[in-house]
């Protein structure tokens, strides 16, 4: 049967609005156990794809490490390299948040190794899942996810360029996916190393989904039929139907999984741009159980680690 892969970058409060020297906060953890009971309500196992301020939170750990102990969710590793430790002054150029591949290799290693070892010191289980924060990575990178102990890694977005996302450094921008394979690959590293790379479930559609809520939404919706738009299974308030066309798409390929991805704040009202109130996120609960009831005729879960255990086995 083929697998449902359900990842959470799990990360402060609202990080869309925030900005350098302001103090970031966690509240999103009290949010998160209705979203995990959630998942293994229909068998699925999320992945908590951890940053730095969130393995900070006591209230965060004892949720995640009770879950991932009992077998029901995986805890991985997520880093923003803004306030991820060490702290490094880069040379201000541009207004992005500064991707981690801008750093020194030297500092790349050290903020890797830190958030590597303080979510073994925090939950006592050691991380060997992975996504690159702002999605950004390259050839050092991964080389060094594999040194601190990573096999899988999900950061690939196939489809997607991110270019116009600019980092901190002069001329610095996000990776360019748009030509990705969407298949699970092998990543080979100068010191002979590999990560088994598990792309995020991405497809370039034509289809037509008409949107009744309102005249905007339906010429949004005939325009990108028009130019063809890219699909994720990754909810936003009005796409249940897009992310089931995903599934099923997914399940008539030769691809065996399919991922899910959202952020752990997006599950809080005020969280995220996206889920602003109460209202939004029972909506967000309604699309859930109606995606997961759907996927679950087709796919079994898997968390990352099981996907690369047997992925390796049948190799």
């Amino acid at each position: 049967m083929k697998k449902l892969i359900i990842t959470i970058d799990t990360e402060g409060d609202d990080l869309w609005s925030w900005k350098q020297g302001n103090a970031i906060t966690t509240n999103n953890t009290l949010f998160l156990d209705r979203f995990q009971r959630l998942c293994n309500k229909y068998n699925f196992f999320p992945v908590w794809l951890t940053n730095y301020e969130m393995i900070q939170d006591d209230r965060y750990v004892e949720f995640v490490k009770k879950y991932a102990l009992e077998g029901k969710a995986e805890i991985g590793m997520h880093l923003h390299a803004w306030n991820n430790p060490p702290m490094y002054q880069l040379e201000v150029a541009q207004e992005g948040a500064p991707y981690l591949i801008e750093y020194p290799d030297d500092v790349m290693e050290a903020k890797i190794k830190f958030l590597t070892d303080l979510i073994f010191e925090r939950t006592g289980i050691k991380p060997v899942s992975h996504r690159a924060g702002r999605w950004a990575t390259n050839e050092k990178y991964f080389e060094l996810l594999s040194k601190y102990g990573y096999v899988v890694d999900c950061s690939v977005t196939p489809h997607v360029d991110w270019k116009t996302s600019l980092g901190q450094t002069e001329g610095s921008c996000g990776s360019d996916y748009s030509s990705a394979k969407n298949k699970p690959y092998s990543i080979c590293t100068s010191n002979g190393s590999s990560i088994l790379e598990v792309p995020v479930t991405i497809i370039r559609s034509h289809k037509l989904f008409l949107k009744t809520s309102s005249a905007k939404n339906l010429a949004r919706s005939i325009w990108h039929a028009m130019k063809g738009t890219e699909l994720w299974i990754r909810p936003n308030g009005d796409n249940l139907e897009e992310m089931k066309y995903v599934i099923d798409q997914t399940y008539v390929s030769d691809r065996d999984y399919a991922m899910f991805m959202i952020h752990s704040s997006e599950l809080m009202p005020g969280g995220s741009p996206t889920f602003k109130d109460e209202q939004s996120i029972e909506k967000l609960y309604k699309d859930l159980e109606a995606l997961f009831a759907y996927a679950s005729g087709k796919f079994e879960g898997s968390t990352l680690k099981e996907y690369f255990v047997k992925n390796c086995r049948d190799m």
